[in-house]
Order: structure tokens, then C-alpha cells, then sequence
């Protein structure tokens, strides 16, 4: 098939039928590559959520033994099912697999490659630019109309309206990376629970980098559990001229960036590998959320949110209060933490 240029990406995912056996999604983009391979591999299943419909094969193994995808691919679904075979990124060579899938050309099956940023030479890259039956989508980090279009869509669906100042902000702070963009914008709309329009402080305080405003120690206090450095270094960032609603937002934001990775723990990834996941992350900041990863349960971490929230809507409502919501707020934190996350 003709190369797919990155502006048409969407266009021919959406395009996507049963003459196309092989899709490879590769790009810098590493989180547009693992939504857009999803999209592909659900696309062509009835039930995605069955395990035998929707297969999913580690790139590395797949590499190790060519011969295993087109054997898996040649596997009759069950009750007669379509099927598709999703592989996760490897840098190893995929050619001779990919090569004997579509060799085969099996039915009734589609096979998704996960890839990362391929050069024009890349073999499998250029196999699938080639190959009939197979197609090369291409993943580049969000800008422009695709930027706009993700912040537009997803404003709408939550029923959140956003003024020309906030939106311009918002777009200045997205756009790396489509799953982070994704995650920037989940955050945005739980800061924004309850509330009808979007402003720019309200991007601000949801969004910023809490480093900029000064309030790492606050924050890395609190979710260590350290009351009274965590009271000094609320103190300052007042004193410094940091709004309660900044101070209410970096205690969300960290919370819920803590949510997934203290998930990965629990599943049994060790917390000194699960920080990895969290992109951004200052160095110097690494080993207490490492500690903290160890230290706080799920449980209490979702209530923690539900407690944050409640201070956020708190310090709107009585905004000559907003302070003592972010004192409260910042104490209540430390003391779950003290208790070891409840």
C-alpha cells in the first residue's frame, strides 16, 4: 500500500477493513502509537474484552520466534469470531514475522504492530509501506489542529465550556505526548467536577508545574507524613504570594498521578520500577515518591482524591477561605501518610 502521511493517520485508521491483514503504528509519539494500535486492534473484533478475540504477543517473544505470529495469526477463532493479534514494542527485528503473516494470509484476523519512532530505512517500516495487505501509520507528537481537535472533543463530551485566554493556555501546556495530553486533560476535568466553565486560573492550579510554583516541599512533606515541615513550607508558599487553589491543585494533581502507579505496586511491580511510568518526574524528587509508592494503600489514595476535591469545591464556595481549605487540607494528607497511607 501507498505510505500513510502523518496528516491522513486518522483518516486511514478510520478507513481501516478486512482487506488490511498487518497494521504497524510506530512514531516518537509513544502514547498516539498505544492509542492508535489499540483503535486498530479493537476495531476488528466483536468483543475486545474477550481474550480470544483480541490476543496480545510481547514484541521481544514475537522476535525470538518469527514462526509464532503467523501460527497464532492462522488460528481459528472461536464459535468462528474474527480475531486480532496485538504485538507491544520491541527494538528488535520483526521482519521475518511479520513477513510470514503476510505470507500466509490468514483470514478472518488482523495483526497490529506497536512500534516506536522508525526511520525511512526501518525493514519492517518499509515491508509494510509496501506490502498489499499492509499498512504504516505513522504517530507524531499532537500539534495544531490535532491538538485542538483532542482539547475540543474532550471539553465537550465532559459538557465543559472554556474561554479564548484558557483555551490558549491550555494548549501551550499539551501536546508532547498524546497519552500525557490525555492524562493533563483527565486531571483538568476532575479539578473541574461540579463546575460548568473553564478558566484560566482554574488551567493554572489543575495543570502547572508544581516545581515552578514552589511547592514540592509541600507536597513531598505532606505525602511523606511530615507535619510540621509540611505547615513551614504551607507558610512559605503563602507568604511567597502562592494562591490556595495552586496549593490544592499540586496536592491533586500529585494524588492522582500517585493512583495508577500505586496500582502497578500492588500488582506487584516493585515501586522503584513503577516511578519509571511517571514522565516529568524531577530526579531529586525520585526516591520520596519512591517512598511514598511503598507507603500508601490504593484505598487510601482514592479517598484522598475524593478528600482533595472536596477541599477544591470548599475553597471556591468561600473563597475568603481558601487558605484555611489548604491548611486543612495539607494537614489531612500528612496524617494519613503518618499512619503509613492509612
Amino acid at each position: 500500500m501507498v505510505a500513510v502521511n502523518a496528516r491522513d493517520a486518522e483518516g486511514a485508521l478510520r478507513r481501516l477493513d478486512s482487506s488490511v491483514l498487518v497494521v504497524l503504528v510506530y512514531g516518537p509519539d509513544d502514547g498516539l502509537v498505544a492509542e492508535r494500535a489499540r483503535r486498530a486492534a479493537e476495531s476488528a473484533v466483536a468483543d475486545p474484552r474477550d481474550p480470544f478475540q483480541l490476543v496480545r504477543l510481547d514484541g521481544d517473544a514475537v522476535a525470538s520466534d518469527p514462526g509464532r505470529l503467523a501460527d497464532e495469526a492462522g488460528t481459528i477463532g472461536l464459535f468462528g469470531a474474527k480475531r486480532a493479534i496485538w504485538v507491544r514494542p520491541t527494538s528488535r527485528n520483526l521482519v521475518a514475522a511479520v513477513q510470514a503473516v503476510l505470507d500466509t494470509a490468514p483470514p478472518d484476523v488482523r495483526v497490529v504492530i506497536e512500534a516506536g519512532d522508525l526511520s525511512k530505512s526501518a525493514p519492517v517500516r518499509t515491508l509494510c509501506e509496501r506490502a498489499p495487505r499492509a499498512l504504516a501509520i505513522p504517530c507524531y507528537a499532537d500539534a495544531g489542529a490535532d491538538l485542538a481537535t483532542l482539547v475540543d472533543a474532550t471539553l465537550k463530551t465532559a459538557g465543559l465550556a472554556i474561554d479564548r485566554d484558557a483555551r490558549a493556555l491550555l494548549l501551550a501546556s499539551l501536546g508532547a505526548n498524546r497519552l500525557a495530553s490525555r492524562g493533563e486533560l483527565e486531571k483538568l476535568l476532575l479539578y473541574m467536577e461540579g463546575e460548568r466553565e473553564i478558566r484560566s486560573e482554574d488551567v493554572a492550579a489543575a495543570l502547572s508545574d508544581v516545581s515552578a510554583h514552589g511547592l514540592d516541599d509541600v507536597v513531598d512533606a505532606a505525602f511523606a507524613g511530615e507535619v510540621g515541615p509540611a505547615d513551614a513550607a504551607l507558610r512559605r508558599a503563602f507568604r511567597e504570594g502562592t494562591h490556595a487553589s495552586v496549593v490544592l491543585g499540586a496536592l491533586l494533581r500529585h494524588a492522582l498521578q500517585l493512583l495508577p502507579l500505586r496500582g502497578d505496586v500492588e500488582a506487584g511491580t516493585p515501586p522503584d520500577r513503577a516511578v519509571e511510568a511517571w514522565r516529568g518526574l524531577f530526579f531529586r524528587r525520585k526516591p520520596r515518591v519512591v517512598t511514598q509508592l511503598g507507603a500508601w494503600r490504593l484505598s487510601v489514595l482514592r479517598d484522598t482524591v475524593d478528600l482533595l476535591q472536596r477541599a477544591v469545591l470548599a475553597s471556591r464556595q468561600s473563597p475568603d477561605l481558601a487558605e484555611a481549605a489548604a491548611a486543612q487540607a495539607v494537614m489531612a494528607v500528612a496524617l494519613r501518610a503518618r499512619s503509613r497511607g492509612g
